[in-house]
């Protein structure tokens, strides 16, 4: 350093000491031109070295503290980083008093927040979905809060009233009027945050059909794939395949898979000259059966191997033709209603009659018991008879209460009910087990919301609900829930005919769909939602 300030020091002096060109010096300490020239040489020679001296300090700098502008991004960047550990050490500080909180805090949060709960949108209520649920023109829009408010009353109203399950548990420890100890409450806060958390199905259907409405949906027709050119007189699903038959006037026999959606065609047969009165599944489900209207000859079609048979001739059966039957469930024989009051059974292995039974009258309508140990017979009369099949004895014998000319009857599957159809239209039902033991029994319900002859009666598989139509008239088809004994108000129900005039009516072996034949060819579907499996 001390070389960089000799420099220095001589330059000052070489400054105040020189004199400008043409001046001459003054006083005794006055110097020659050739002093002059001397001295500016070094001082050039000394700036030289301090230039050099500078520029070394600056790459010493550049290495130490690189460029200027270099040294005040890191100077910034030094200042964010110390930012930076202020906002974490801010945010650990901030982090502790929040566990400390949430510790002694006594609300639980939401298990899950949606966003788009907060928004408040507006709803088309003139959706087919959704315009049962307005209640007039003005609310042909409706906010979404609104409408979950509205669905929220039909539902309790369906259920008559709040069900417990979706009560709060402040609510349910007033109506029980019992107090819980801190411990139990702590146990419901787990359950209720447990079922908070999970999304499965916690609102399973009753196990009991609940009466009033039919929860049901209506499907393509059953035979959409080939419509039936002329009336359909029978609809039947297949005892175990998801599979359903229609057959009719037309002269053919049809099955189609049952989908709910497009049911397509699996096959179709055509009888030459052979207008089918009626066709049944045989129990196994492996044949079809079916009869005419004009002459006592009957086909059956073994599904299985594709096989069509006529049975013209039939040993022991004195009679001219044959329309009616129904499969034994034994699922060996069939009944054949015949002229003047009689009924033959025929074994179908041997294609004859075993054996004949006789009431007063003429048959109008044949029902097995459901192990198929006894069969209950409704005459034109108005009297119902109970045979046994083995013995072909009369068992009992009873009048249908009020009927003048009976015209259908059906028996429930687990034995309980008794249906009896009648001309005037109404339906009477009756306990199974006082038409086997009383001489004047009383129905349980006398049903006349039909108003014309009632030709066709059937009760689901679960003995829950009986079907009645009337073929007399359009939309003549009524449901009855059978705990109740009370009518499902909303079938049928539109402001156009769907189901036209029916000739039979069907279940689905577990009750999940429902059909019926109808005049124009077609064979209406509806699902119905209580029900799981087909």
């Amino acid at each position: 350093m001390e070389e960089v300030k000799e420099p220095r020091r001589a330059r000052k002096r070489g400054r105040v000491e020189a004199k400008g060109p043409g001046q001459e010096g003054t006083g005794p300490g006055e110097q020659s031109t050739g002093e002059q020239e001397q001295r500016k040489r070094g001082n050039a020679r000394s700036v030289a070295g301090l230039r050099e001296d500078d520029a070394s300090v600056r790459l010493l700098e550049q290495l130490l503290f690189g460029t200027e502008d270099e040294l005040r991004d890191r100077i910034l960047e030094e200042d964010e980083d110390a930012a930076e550990r202020l906002s974490l050490e801010d945010e650990d500080v901030e982090s502790e008093e929040d566990e400390a909180r949430l510790q002694h805090r006594p609300i639980r949060e939401a298990a899950w927040v949606d966003e788009d709960d907060e928004l408040e949108e507006e709803v088309d209520m003139k959706h087919r979905y959704r315009k049962d649920l307005m209640r007039g023109d003005a609310e042909s829009v409706m906010t979404t809060h609104k409408l979950q408010q509205r669905m929220r009353e039909q539902f309790q109203k369906s259920m008559g009233g709040a069900p417990l399950w979706a009560e709060s548990s402040g609510k349910k420890k007033k109506k029980n009027n019992a107090a819980e100890d801190e411990d139990d409450d702590d146990d419901d806060d787990d359950e209720e945050d447990d079922l908070l958390r999970r999304t499965g199905n916690f609102v399973a259907s009753p196990e009991r059909l609940s009466s009033g409405i039919l929860r049901m949906k209506k499907c393509l027709p059953a035979n959409s794939a080939r419509p039936s050119e002329d009336r359909l007189s029978t609809v039947q699903f297949h005892p175990s395949a998801q599979v359903v038959m229609t057959a009719g006037l037309d002269q053919s026999v049809s099955l189609f898979q049952v989908d709910g959606k497009t049911n397509p065609k699996i096959q179709s047969i055509h009888l030459e000259r052979f207008p089918v009165h009626k066709a049944q599944f045989s129990v196994d489900g492996e044949t079809v059966i079916a009869t005419g209207l004009r002459n006592k000859m009957f086909y059956l079609y073994d599904m299985m191997e594709g096989r069509v048979t006529p049975v013209h001739t039939v040993r022991g059966l004195n009679e001219n033709r044959v329309k009616e039957f129904s499969v034994c469930p034994d699922g060996g024989a069939l009944l054949l209603t015949g002229t003047r009051g009689y009924l033959h059974l025929l074994t179908l292995k041997t294609k004859e009659v075993v054996r004949s039974m006789k009431i007063n009258g003429d048959v109008s309508g044949v029902a097995f018991s459901h192990d198929g140990s006894k069969v209950f017979i409704n005459s034109e009369e108005g009297e119902v008879y109970v045979w046994d099949v083995r013995s072909s004895r009369c068992l009992n014998k009873f009048t249908d209460d009020g009927c003048v000319k009976g015209t259908s009857i059906a028996a429930s599957r687990n034995g309980q009910y008794l249906a009896c159809g009648s001309q005037s239209g109404v339906v009477n039902i009756y306990s199974q087990e006082a038409c086997l033991n009383s001489a004047n029994p009383k129905p349980l319900k006398a049903v006349m919301n039909l108003l014309t002859s009632v030709t066709s009666l059937t009760f689901n598989p679960t003995s829950e609900i009986l079907a009645m139509a009337s073929r007399a008239e359009d939309e003549a088809v009524r449901l009855v829930h059978l705990s109740s004994l009370s009518i499902f108000s909303n079938f049928p129900v539109s402001k156009r005919n769907i189901v036209y005039r029916a000739s039979c009516l069907d279940f689905s072996p577990h009750s999940g769909f429902f059909s019926l034949a109808n005049n124009k060819g077609h064979a209406p579907l509806f699902r119905l939602l209580h029900y799981k499996d087909f």
